[in-house]
C-alpha cells in the first residue's frame, strides 16, 4: 500500500480525544455547503490539519468567506453556520 505524500499532518488530535485525518474533510469537488461541511473544514484549519490558503485553493473559497465562518464557531458555535441560523447570528 502506498501513501500520498501531503505537506503537514495526516491526522490531528481535537480537544475532545477525536481523532481527525484528511478523509474526514469535504471533497475538494463540493458545491452545496452544509453546516457539518463548514464544520468540518474550519475544524482543519484551526487544528493545523490543513492551512488557511490550502482551504482556500482546495475548496475555491475567499478569504472573508472562510474568516467568516472561523469567526461564527469562534463567536457562536458550529451552530452558527446553518444557513437558516444566519439572522441569528449575523454580526451588526
Amino acid at each position: 500500500m502506498y501513501l500520498k505524500k501531503v505537506e503537514g499532518p495526516r491526522a490531528v488530535k481535537l480537544p475532545d480525544g477525536k481523532m481527525m485525518t484528511r478523509a474526514d474533510l469535504p471533497p475538494a469537488a463540493t458545491q452545496r455547503w452544509v453546516a457539518s461541511r463548514k464544520a468540518a473544514v474550519v475544524r482543519g484549519v484551526l487544528y493545523g490539519l490543513i492551512s488557511e490558503s490550502e482551504a482556500r485553493k482546495r475548496y475555491a473559497l475567499s478569504e472573508e468567506e472562510l474568516h467568516s465562518w472561523i469567526a461564527a464557531v469562534d463567536t457562536h458555535g458550529e451552530k452558527a453556520l446553518k444557513a437558516t441560523a444566519l439572522k441569528r447570528y449575523r454580526q451588526l
